[in-house]
């Protein structure tokens, strides 16, 4: 139950130092996990993104200071991280559907409460896996960075981006008609889906990508590598991205607090794609998921 009990943490963490300037960063130094999966752990089992939460909790308790306290707007709004009253005014107004001033003059406000993270065990349909350890993986890609709070509707809008500019071409049969054409074809780009957690900022790095095997790199296109490890292989069946986003939940609400044996490591994970059999948007589509563990002490 380690993911639920960090999470527990996370919250009291967050509780004590609202009216602090922390960051995804701080949150997740307190729980000894990477950023990248911390937030996605938060998100997918709480609902909410943390910087989402962290700011509800904010506005909340400023609602409270208005309503009991003789303290000026702009006080309260830099207690709670806001540069300016203005900003801070949009925000409030933005969640509670009043203003500043409306709300300390007695009109209703939202009510935001810490979570209370329980742990609910579902069974009946087992989740298949299986943990094989894996030589050095360099794949080379196309790299954009993505929100956490937002990737699972950004991300498939970059893949056709990618497959829109680059890809329609050879696709179609054609000849490669510059080097980011000829890499699709030489190294397999859209076989992986990348995730690197390394830039901050509660931000990450994703690549459609293909494994590197040598050469010039195209403009546009970065190489990157994982060092040899273990890594819990998850298989997919069913459209995209669907399926693979409804796993990829499953793995963080269901697998990962409950498991016994292994804990996440690294600061990435992978997504394969059959880029030989079916299309993406068959009930029968194969795919699959990639996250680097360790054994649990």
């Amino acid at each position: 139950m380690e993911l639920i009990t960090s999470i527990r943490k996370a919250i009291d963490y967050m509780e004590k130092h609202l009216t602090d300037n922390i960051s995804a960063q701080d949150v997740a130094d307190q729980v000894y996990l990477s950023p990248f999966f911390f937030q996605k752990g938060f998100s997918l089992i709480t609902g909410y993104g943390l910087g989402e939460y962290i700011r509800n909790r904010r506005l909340h308790n400023a609602a409270l200071d208005l309503k009991e306290t003789e303290d000026k707007v702009i006080d309260i709004a830099l207690r709670y991280c806001y540069e300016t009253q203005e900003s801070f005014s949009k925000a409030f107004s933005r969640f509670h559907g009043v203003t500043p001033t409306q709300a300390r003059e007695g009109a209703d406000v939202k009510t935001f409460l810490p979570l209370s993270i329980k742990v609910q065990v579902q069974g009946g349909i087992q989740m298949e896996y299986k943990v094989t350890t894996m030589f050095q993986l360099k794949v080379i890609g196309f790299q954009k960075e993505f929100d956490y709070e937002t990737a699972y509707q950004d991300i498939p809008k970059f893949w056709d981006e990618i497959c829109e500019k680059y890809a329609a071409n050879v696709y179609a049969g054609n000849e490669p008609a510059n080097p980011q054409e000829k890499a699709i074809i030489d190294h397999c780009i859209g076989e992986y889906g990348v995730c690197i957690d390394d830039i901050g900022g509660g931000k990450f790095r994703y690549l459609v990508a293909g494994k590197y095997s040598g050469g010039d790199v195209p403009d546009g296109m970065v190489v990157y590598e994982f060092p040899r490890g273990d890594w819990a292989v998850f298989d997919c069946i069913g459209p995209i991205p669907e399926s693979l986003q409804s796993l990829n939940t499953r793995i963080f609400k269901e697998w990962l607090p409950g498991n016994p044996d292994y804990e996440l490591c690294g600061n990435g994970n992978v997504e394969w794609y059959d880029c030989v059999n079916g299309e993406k948007t068959d009930k029968d589509y194969h795919s699959a998921i990639w996250i680097p563990v360790k054994k649990k002490a």
